[in-house]
C-alpha cells in the first residue's frame, strides 16, 4: 500500500516567530517520531511550507493578515527545530504555497496511487484543515488520517471545532501514540 506523511507549515514563523504561538513547539519531537516511523514504513514524506514574497501585503491574505512571515529566504521560513533536522537529511517532496492552501498544479505533481495520508502540523483551523481539502481532492479514495495531538492552533476552540469538521469530511481524526 502506498502510503504518504505530511508534515504541514512546521516553520519557524509559525513557532516561535512572526505568528508563532506556545505549544507549537511542542510537537517538534512527535512530528519527528511519527514522521520516522512512516518512512520505515516505505511513506513518502511530504512537507509544505507557506512561501511568501516581498509583495506580501499586497496580495489578498497579506490584506488581511498584515504580518509579513515565511518570506522565502529568510529564518522564518525554515523549517523549525528536529522536524527541520530530520527532513533535511529525508529525502522529501517539498511543496511550496503562496496561501493556506497547496496549489493544483503542485498537487498533480505528486505521485498517484497513494492510499493512505497522514498529517501532522500548523495551523489546525487554517494551513492543516485547507491542505487536507486539496489532497482529499487529489486522491479521492486515500485513507485520511489527523493526528490531532501533532496539530495545534493559536485557539484550542478553533483547532477542536476543525477536528469536528474533519470528521465530517470523513478524515479519520486519532491520536498519536508514540509506540505505535
Amino acid at each position: 500500500m502506498k502510503t504518504m506523511f505530511v508534515a504541514v507549515d512546521y516553520q519557524y514563523d509559525f513557532v516561535c516567530g512572526a505568528l508563532g504561538f506556545p505549544g507549537a513547539e511542542l510537537l517538534d519531537d512527535s512530528i519527528v517520531r511519527c514522521g520516522r516511523q512512516a518512512q520505515e514504513k516505505g511513506a513518502i514524506i511530504v512537507e509544505t511550507k507557506d512561501t511568501h514574497e516581498n509583495d506580501y501585503l499586497e496580495t489578498r491574505e497579506g490584506k488581511a493578515l498584515p504580518i509579513h512571515h515565511t518570506l522565502y529566504g529568510t529564518p522564518g521560513w525554515n523549517t523549525y527545530g528536529k522536524t527541520g533536522l530530520w527532513l533535511e537529511e529525508t529525502p522529501h517532496i517539498i511543496i511550496k504555497k503562496s496561501t493556506f492552501g497547496c496549489p493544483p498544479d503542485e498537487m498533480l505533481k505528486l505521485p498517484d496511487g497513494v492510499e493512505e495520508i497522514m498529517f501532522a502540523g500548523l495551523v489546525t483551523n487554517m494551513c492543516v484543515l485547507t491542505n487536507i481539502c486539496c489532497f482529499q481532492a487529489r486522491y479521492p479514495n486515500a485513507q485520511i488520517t489527523v493526528y490531532e495531538n501533532l496539530c495545534t492552533s493559536f485557539n484550542k476552540e478553533l483547532h477542536d471545532k476543525t477536528m469536528d469538521v474533519l470528521r465530517g469530511l470523513q478524515v479519520n481524526v486519532a491520536v498519536y501514540d508514540k509506540e505505535g
